[in-house]
């Protein structure tokens, strides 16, 4: 299970890296808000995040708007001593737990095990939509009880469309949000994906609508 920590401070990276990796985790870093970001893009299967609040370039308030938008694992804010309006404010804005700098190992770990708990069982069931189950913990999509084949990349869409049901996405915020920011591609493989994606979807492909000259749109039509 992987999980990453967003932190400026080298040595708060390193010490919640080794407490990490004691109890079998793998471990990403950020080493920002931005950097955090872009690794987060560039890993698709972080199961919870560790995120500072106290960064330059994108503080951790800004950087988990931009979470929520890429990813369902949970968010753990770090905040420093006693500062309630960090903690307050974290979880108002979907920060799913909050702990205090300097760390306890054990009280790090038992927060982490049960925001990992919390959310396993969060995530175990899947989306409904008429006779199409999307289970985005497993990757995986079904239609009338059938298992659909989607990539990597067609399910990352799909479940990107999902979290921001009847929004239009431009096709530039699908490549960053998917591709990565440092992809340099034709940006019409966005086209692409969506096409394949759709032919797989078969007869629920007129959830995704496209939004000429601008991007897509997932929308459920009424029953």
């Amino acid at each position: 299970m992987k999980i990453m920590v967003i932190d400026d401070e080298k040595n708060v990276r390193r010490i919640i890296g080794d407490y990490l990796r004691h109890e079998g985790y793998d471990v990403v870093y950020g080493e920002n808000g931005i950097h955090g970001i872009e690794q987060l893009i560039k890993h698709k299967d972080i199961a919870l995040i560790l995120l500072d609040v106290r960064m330059p370039k994108m503080d951790g308030f800004e950087a988990l708007k931009e979470i929520k938008e890429i990813t369902e694992a949970p968010v753990i804010f770090l905040t420093a001593l006693d500062d309630s309006f960090d903690e307050v404010k974290g979880l108002e804005i979907g920060a799913d737990d909050y702990i205090t700098k300097p760390f306890n190992y054990k009280v790090l770990m038992a927060r982490v095990k049960s925001c990992l708990r919390k959310h396993s069982k969060h995530t175990s069931q899947p989306t409904i939509y008429k006779a199409m189950a999307v289970n985005f913990s497993k990757h995986e999509v079904k239609i009338d009880g059938f298992n659909k084949e989607l990539t990597p990349k067609e399910f990352a869409i799909l479940q990107y469309l999902m979290k921001n049901k009847n929004m239009t996405i431009e096709r530039t915020k699908l490549l960053d949000r998917i591709w990565g920011y440092d992809y340099y591609g034709d940006p019409r493989t966005v086209d692409t994906h969506v096409k394949t994606l759709r032919a797989k979807l078969g007869k629920y492909s007129s959830i995704i609508k496209t939004v000429r000259g601008v991007g897509y749109r997932l929308e459920f039509e009424e029953d």
